[in-house]
């Protein structure tokens, strides 16, 4: 028997882009319950391994609960093997999850990311599809996020070009989109390095954007 939750409106935008040396991730910091900001510092991007990360969009609890699990596979996974988890075992696992919980959904649409081999982007929906992505973005905002990123993508971008467009879809969405705002989290990915950008950082961007 299907149950289905109280319909909460929520939103958020998120997005992710692979550049020739890795991927990009970008989040706002607004939490909403309906037309109530609930939180205006949430972290939307979680860290789930030396180079894998996820992205929230959804209810921010179930998201949370996911990651979770996710850290304790990608350990454990590590510690049986000696080898790190692809980036696309994460998403599998992730989906796995979501898929197993449809009678009474997980209310995420989660971008998982990385650098194993390659750089890799993923996305998961509440219904637990993956699908594998060059460019994305998720969220109530994304829309409008997806319009500059579709007009302005190309492979091979540097990671400058790269974080200026993941910075400046955001943006946009902030712009329009009520339930995105309170400022930017960036993350870059690359073979060797997992960096944060700060918010003096996304300030000289969007200045000079």
């Amino acid at each position: 028997m299907y149950v289905s939750r109280p319909k909460v409106l929520k939103g958020t935008t998120t997005v992710g882009l692979t550049f020739r040396d890795g991927v990009v991730l970008a989040a706002d910091k607004r939490a909403t319950v309906g037309y109530y900001i609930a939180h205006k510092q949430v972290k939307k991007i979680a860290r789930l391994a030396d180079r894998i990360a996820m992205t929230i969009s959804g209810v921010v609890a179930d998201a949370q609960a996911i990651a979770d699990t996710l850290r304790a596979e990608i350990k454990y996974y590590h510690m049986y093997t000696g080898r790190p988890m692809s980036v696309k075992s994460v998403a599998t696992i992730a989906s796995t999850i979501v898929f197993a919980y449809r009678t009474l959904p997980l209310v995420v649409q989660l971008i998982i990311a990385g650098y194993d081999t390659a750089p890799r982007i993923f996305t998961v929906d509440w219904f637990g599809t993956i699908t594998e992505e060059r460019c994305v973005a998720t969220g109530s905002g994304s829309p409008i996020a997806t319009g500059l990123i579709e007009a302005e993508y190309r492979d091979a971008m540097s990671a400058d070009e790269a974080i200026s467009l993941a910075v400046r879809a955001i943006n946009s969405a902030l712009k329009r989109d009520s339930a995105t705002g309170e400022g930017i989290d960036v993350v870059v990915i690359t073979r060797d390095s997992y960096v944060e950008l700060g918010p003096a950082e996304v300030s000289k961007i969007l200045k000079r954007a």
